[in-house]
Parts: C-alpha cells; structure tokens; sequence
C-alpha cells in the first residue's frame, strides 16, 4: 500500500491548531508529556505501540522517568504525512490532556 506523501507547509499550518498539544514544522511533530510514574509512562508507551503496530507508523520515543518526548515523522516521505497527523490524534485519546 502507498504511503502518503509529505505534508506542504500550508497544509501542516493548517492541521496543527486541531493538534495544540503537539508542536513542529515539516520535519516532525513533537509533544512532551509527563505521567504520574514511572509505570504510568511505560505503560503509555505500551498503549502507544499498539496504536503504532496497528497503523504501521511508529514514533520516536524518548522516555525520562515520568516524562515522554514523542516525535512523529514519516521518514520514507521525508517528512510530515497525514499518518503523523492521525497518529498524533491518537495519541492524544490515549494521554491525559488529550
């Protein structure tokens, strides 16, 4: 199946005020967020890959004690793609504040 292609900057300016917890440009979206413990954040990293092996997309996670830094980029289309975006949306269903 074909992978979307890379988001235009108009087209990324356009989405991101429906993601406002997500920051970024056209080499990825980024989104920090800390949990309660430890076991909370993994276990968000766990509900995260589901997520992820169920779209096939999979994001960079950075975990620090309680904290995630989770950056969504679709690298075989150099960039943003409408995955990134519904993968943030997902995301954001999955973590408090979302």
């Amino acid at each position: 199946m074909p992978r979307p292609p890379r988001l235009s900057d108009d087209e990324l300016a356009a989405a991101l005020p429906a993601l406002p917890r997500w920051s970024g440009d056209g080499d990825g979206l980024r989104r920090t967020v800390e949990l309660p413990s430890f076991r909370d954040a993994v276990a968000a990293i766990v509900a995260i890959a589901d997520v992820a092996e169920e779209m096939d997309h999979h994001p960079d996670i950075d975990l620090r004690w309680r904290t995630l830094h989770l950056t969504l980029v679709s690298h075989s289309a150099g960039g943003v793609s409408e995955l990134d975006l519904e993968l943030a949306r997902r995301i954001d269903a999955l973590l408090p504040g979302g």
